[in-house]
């Protein structure tokens, strides 16, 4: 149920300020004891996403949920949930500087429409945009995804064609949407990509030199269609990956991280990766 509320709060359905179902109406919905629905709330608002959590008035929904979201005591989400809020407050900076490290940028373009939207609202304006990021290149074997079974004629070649169809589309998409700031909005940006010669089995975002956000890309068997063939393939949906975030401002372990993430990135951009284009 916690998971539930999450998503309609992370999502806009339910905005800040906005009064929650009743807890009556929720143990309706959910089919559960009110008990339940009250543990569900206070696990929320130990997220500091609900306010008001009792017995009597329905809770509300925080009306910061930007600093619930990205601030130190932010507990750990999906890529999904997470990276468009703490992308967002990173374009609140004069000077965004945005690395990523990931298997087809799917993720990183869902993100970024958040800070675009709040950019065109007229909420951010941000001077600088710098995005660098490294994708595997077309011309090694993918680790995954991969077919469970490489037998059939082909088949490892049609997952192979599907991932870089994807990787293309998504880092063209999001080339052209920052791109388009400068015509738009006068705001100098950059994004360049290279290629990694490995499957990359972490994804990482390092922003503004202050914060990593990092997750891992964890396998699991699922059936695709390509055509009118059922393919059973491994592969590990970036935007379901749990999403730890470390901070600069947030102890030694912290600023550690998020410095070696720096060089770890810098060296792989600087020795093994190469120019990366966004073709078939």
């Amino acid at each position: 149920m916690a998971d539930a509320l999450r998503a309609r709060i992370t999502s806009g359905e339910l905005r800040p300020g906005q009064r929650m179902p009743t807890q009556a109406r929720l143990a309706d919905e959910f089919g559960v004891e009110r008990g339940a629905v009250r543990q569900a709330l206070r696990i929320l608002q130990s997220e500091h996403l609900l306010t008001n959590v009792s017995k009597g008035a329905p809770a509300t929904v925080a009306p910061d949920l930007g600093k619930a979201l990205t601030g130190p005591g932010a507990p750990p989400a999906s890529t999904m949930v997470a990276l468009a809020p703490r992308i967002a407050s990173a374009f609140a900076a004069p000077h965004v500087e945005i690395d990523a490290l990931c298997l087809t940028a799917v993720s990183l373009t869902l993100a970024i429409g958040e800070p675009l939207r709040q950019i065109h609202a007229g909420r951010l304006k941000p001077a600088k945009v710098d995005f660098r990021v490294l994708l595997p290149s077309r011309d090694i074997p993918l680790a995954f995804p991969t077919p469970v079974d490489d037998s059939a004629d082909d088949v490892d070649v049609q997952l192979r064609r599907r991932w870089l169809a994807q990787r293309n589309a998504q880092g063209q998409v999001l080339r052209h949407n920052l791109l388009a700031l400068r015509s738009t909005h006068g705001i100098d940006v950059q994004v360049t990509f290279r290629a990694l010669p490995f499957t990359p089995p972490v994804k990482l975002y390092l922003l503004n030199g202050t914060e990593a956000l990092f997750a891992y890309y964890t396998l699991s068997r699922r059936e695709v269609e390509i055509g009118q063939q059922h393919l059973e393939m491994y592969d590990a949906p970036g935007i379901q990956s749990t999403l730890f975030a470390f901070e600069q401002d947030a102890g030694l372990r912290d600023m550690t991280f998020v410095e070696q993430s720096h060089v770890w990135f810098n060296a792989l951009w600087e020795t093994i990766s190469s120019e990366l284009v966004l073709t078939s």
